[in-house]
């Protein structure tokens, strides 16, 4: 059983159990695996000039997300894909602030900041973000869990074993990870996502504001992706709401021999099994689409809750 019913951000009110949230995924970088980053290599370092016009770009496609029936809009300013250039805090916080600020001021809507950095996250949260959304778990900055309970945020902790030595980089598909070593891939994955719970619970952040994600694609070859999908329950027995972010990942495109812009049906499936296996919110590129499997899902899964 869920340790909380449900999580209030701001006034909005998520029930865990009664449907499945999703949250649109907004890339303000030049690298994103998926293609659909809002920076291109010509922007370069020179953001701050075209600002105006690719902050329009980002609440163009915010718009969407939002007719569309997102319920959370998470804002990343790297790129973590295998083979990604890590970016300065500066650099980071320059892609993201001005996004941030625009989204708070249009919509009424939680809005997530995708950083594994505390001070990007401090910067995000005091520019009116409501969340955030750690990709190593409060693993990767030790300031990082103090930072999200001094402003009593929602954090989302994933459990992340990305490594280069493990990385393969095929051009037509992308990357991948391969030879990743687990003694027990769903036994590992729960103990690790546990040791970042108990880091947030150190730090002052309530149970009832941790939501755990199993890092799809992060650290996990193809076979351990597909399994850790039809295996999720086993996350959600942890007694926390449980995100799943497969959309248009490498798992998907070495699977079907597609690229990521071809992934569209794959993440259907991933995201429709997912639900069926637990998932509280899908983290996805194409809203609209994923909005209609979710709602299709839960009315067969969910039946008790549908009018």
């Amino acid at each position: 059983m869920l340790r909380t019913t449900g999580l209030s951000v701001g006034d909005h009110r998520f029930t865990w159990g009664s449907r499945t949230y999703v949250m649109g995924i907004l890339n303000i970088t030049p690298d994103s695996f998926s293609g659909d980053g809002f920076l291109t290599a010509s922007d370069g370092e020179e953001l701050l000039e075209g600002e105006k016009l690719i902050v329009e770009r980002v609440l163009k496609q915010a718009r969407g997300f939002v007719t569309a029936g997102a319920d959370i809009l998470d804002v990343g300013g790297e790129s973590t894909r295998p083979g990604s250039t890590p970016v300065s805090v500066e650099w980071e916080l320059s892609r993201i602030l001005p996004v941030i600020e625009a989204l708070v001021r249009e919509f009424d809507l939680p809005v997530s900041v995708d950083t594994y950095k505390h001070e990007v996250a401090q910067a995000a949260l005091e520019a009116g973000a409501h969340m955030v959304n750690d990709v190593w778990g409060l693993h990767a900055d030790p300031e990082m869990a103090e930072t999200v309970a001094r402003f009593d945020a929602p954090i989302i902790l994933m459990h992340n074993r990305s490594s280069w030595a493990h990385a393969e980089i095929v051009e037509r598909l992308g990357g991948r990870y391969v030879g990743v070593p687990y003694d027990d891939l769903l036994g590992d994955i729960k103990y690790e996502l546990m040791d970042s719970v108990d880091l947030a619970r150190a730090a002052g952040i309530p149970e009832e504001r941790i939501i755990l994600d199993p890092g799809i694609g992060f650290g996990k070859t193809v076979a351990q992706n597909l399994e850790l999908i039809d295996r999720l329950t086993d996350i959600r027995v942890l007694g926390f709401p449980v995100l799943l972010g497969p959309s248009r990942k490498s798992f998907i495109g070495y699977t079907l021999d597609l690229p990521p812009d071809q992934r569209l049906e794959g993440t259907a499936a991933a995201v429709a099994v997912g639900i069926v296996r637990g998932a509280d919110i899908i983290r996805v590129h194409d809203v609209e689409f994923m909005k209609r499997v979710a709602l299709l899902t839960d009315a067969i899964v969910r039946r008790e809750n549908s009018n």
